[in-house]
């Protein structure tokens, strides 16, 4: 089913959004190392630590990674990822883009120094210090000094970028540079998360664009200071990277047996049909699938059957992430929580998973699926000393036992979840007049889907069929991805779907996602616009937790509220990434990282076969 991505396109961090430590109740405070940061306990590689222990350090260098692009853009108009109008091709930022710290694919919430040798968190944790590379070199090969840091970070955090930059680094004060390669953040207030945020900015060069406003820096090519840069590009077709053969980095630890590929090129399709065909003929050497009935009924063919091509499930431990139907309550129609609850009750998860799906899928509940932060059972006193000031801000429902998505499985059923939802909509006013449902007002409850892609229907069908047995129309609108894109930019919507990449780490960026400021803030990624005090002071809870202990009371009774305010009809997971690959072009090492992120773990880790 075609989604948006909202993390993906928005907040790279560490390539896993800065995942959260696994901590013991005996961790009570964050511990600061020189050669890296750790959000909770010690970094688990030591200070001489040659290389990552997913990687081959002996991976030959060289040979070509042909890759499809799997963004939503059906190509791309500039090359600046970080402006808010327009497309930039897919991975640029991921491989362009050095930062002063890096996180491993088998570690969560650490940063190891890249660009920085050396990270410092004052004692007050008011500050925190970075002490540049002198070998670091950006593409054009000028020395990355600590006016560039600051540069791209008052770049990120102007008026040309997405707001959610502006979210993200809302609580640092400002950026003084020490010396030519030492660089400090000041914060607002002690904050255990903005070393790893600051830490995971892309750096850029001050000649960039140098001389024209951010926004404006559009076709030039980026200075960055990545593994890679831009080589041939063949506009509406594909691009291609091509490895830095002075890569400043290549032998560091954090960087040893990473960028194999010599080039890597990225195809784009705009249909799904020829894309697919595309990789049975040979023409790239790996797709990753989101689509279960793709899966299962159409990867297959003559290569696969020779082995050259290669059906790989790679199980992760990565978060659920919270996939969902957004319902926007700044429509009249969904602004009653009861109206919203009616809507899930109709969606037919398990049907949908038996016929559609088959069985591919897991249902999300809540927005911190398989995490420790994940909600169970009834709030905790921790819990209710948090939510108790708030009590007027809340629904009721919240002071008792977590969520649980609607099912139809015996005993329960579909008609049942049905009746529910009927006593709800009566309960909030609108009542069946001939078959339609009405509020008192005689207006009729039609809603309208908005997706980019009318292949979606296809999923969102049997959802429509069971709301119209309630007397509600959902109309499907499809449109081109500009149009979409823009249209959510502007909260222009009643009805989409969003795959929220998940994060063991919760912090700034959840303001972004669900803080009342946000709400009115085009561009942000409050797209349910939750204007909620209550929602506020548990970010700012999250935020401001300085252990574990007061982490996880701050994000439960935050997963509670969103949950039982139904912003969201949570949606599906997949447990394992299901990716096809080309057996006979690629290699990868033994050892699978935990926290692997799909398409990034293959660029970053596996190598071309010597021909």
């Amino acid at each position: 089913m075609p989604t948006t991505s909202r993390f993906p396109l928005r907040l790279r961090r560490f390539g896993l959004l800065g995942c959260l430590a696994l901590f013991t109740a005996s961790v009570t405070a964050p511990v600061y190392a020189d050669y890296a940061y750790a959000l909770w306990g010690t970094p688990k590689y030591p200070a001489d630590f040659s290389h990552f222990d997913y990687v081959n350090p002996h991976a030959p260098k060289g040979g070509e990674l042909r890759l499809v692009s799997n963004q939503r853009a059906s190509t791309f108009d500039k090359y600046n990822p970080f402006t808010i109008k327009g497309s930039a091709p897919a991975y640029l930022s991921q491989l362009m883009f050095d930062s002063l710290l890096v996180g491993s694919m088998d570690e969560t919430a650490t940063g190891y120094g890249l660009l920085a040798e050396d990270v410092s968190v004052a004692p007050d944790r008011l500050s925190v210090t970075f002490r540049l590379r002198k070998e670091a070199r950006f593409h054009n090969g000028d020395p990355v000094l600590a006016e560039d840091v600051k540069h791209s970070f008052d770049t990120l955090n102007g008026a040309a970028t997405s707001p959610t930059y502006k979210t993200m680094l809302m609580e640092v004060q400002g950026v003084e540079v020490l010396d030519s390669h030492t660089v400090r953040f000041d914060f607002k207030a002690p904050n255990r998360e903005l070393p790893l945020t600051v830490g995971s900015l892309p750096i850029f060069s001050r000649a960039w664009g140098e001389g024209l406003p951010f926004d404006q820096v559009v076709m030039q090519p980026p200075i960055g200071s990545g593994a890679y840069r831009i080589g041939q590009v063949v506009f509406g077709k594909d691009i291609t990277y091509e490895l830095d053969p002075n890569y400043w980095a290549k032998n560091l630890p954090v960087r040893v047996g990473t960028a194999n590929f010599e080039r890597i090129n990225v195809k784009i399709y705009k249909d799904n049909t020829a894309k697919l065909e595309a990789l049975k003929a040979g023409e790239f050497d790996l797709m990753r699938f989101f689509s279960a009935g793709d899966w299962a009924r159409r990867v297959n063919g003559k290569k696969f059957k020779s082995g050259e091509l290669v059906k790989g499930e790679f199980t992760h431990q990565q978060p659920t992430g919270f996939q969902s139907y957004i319902l926007n309550s700044r429509r009249p129609f969904l602004q009653d929580r009861r109206v919203r609850q009616a809507l899930g009750l109709a969606l037919d998860y398990e049907w949908m998973n038996r016929q559609m799906f088959y069985g591919a899928y897991r249902r999300v509940n809540g927005i911190f699926g398989n995490t420790l932060c994940q909600t169970t059972g009834s709030p905790s006193p921790e819990e209710l000393t948090l939510m108790q000031p708030f009590a007027q801000a809340l629904p009721p429902a919240a002071f008792g036992a977590m969520t649980v998505p609607p099912n139809t499985e015996p005993p329960s059923s579909l008609r049942s979840n049905l009746l529910q939802a009927r006593a709800l909509l009566q309960e909030a006013g609108w009542t069946v007049q001939g078959g339609v449902l009405r509020n008192a007002q005689g207006q009729a409850l039609v809603l309208e889907y908005l997706d980019s892609n009318e292949g979606g229907q296809r999923v969102v069908a049997p959802w429509q069929r069971n709301l119209e047995k309630l007397g509600i129309r959902l109309n499907y609108r499809a449109v081109d991805f500009a149009l979409y894109q823009q249209r959510l930019q502007k909260f222009d919507f009643d009805i989409t779907t969003i795959a929220y990449q998940g994060t063991n780490n919760p912090g700034q960026e959840l303001a972004d996602l669900f803080g009342s400021q946000a709400a009115d803030q085009e561009d942000s990624g409050n797209f349910p616009g939750v204007k909620n005090p209550a929602v506020d002071a548990f970010i700012s809870a999250i935020v401001s937790a300085q252990t574990p202990q007061e982490l996880l009371p701050a994000c439960h009774a935050l997963e509670r509220t969103i949950a039982h305010e139904h912003y969201l009809i949570p949606q599906w997971y997949a447990s394992t990434h299901r990716m096809a690959y080309n057996a006979w072009r690629l290699e990868r090492p033994q050892v699978l990282p935990p926290y692997s992120n799909g398409e990034g773990w293959v660029m970053d880790t596996w190598w071309a076969k010597p021909e």
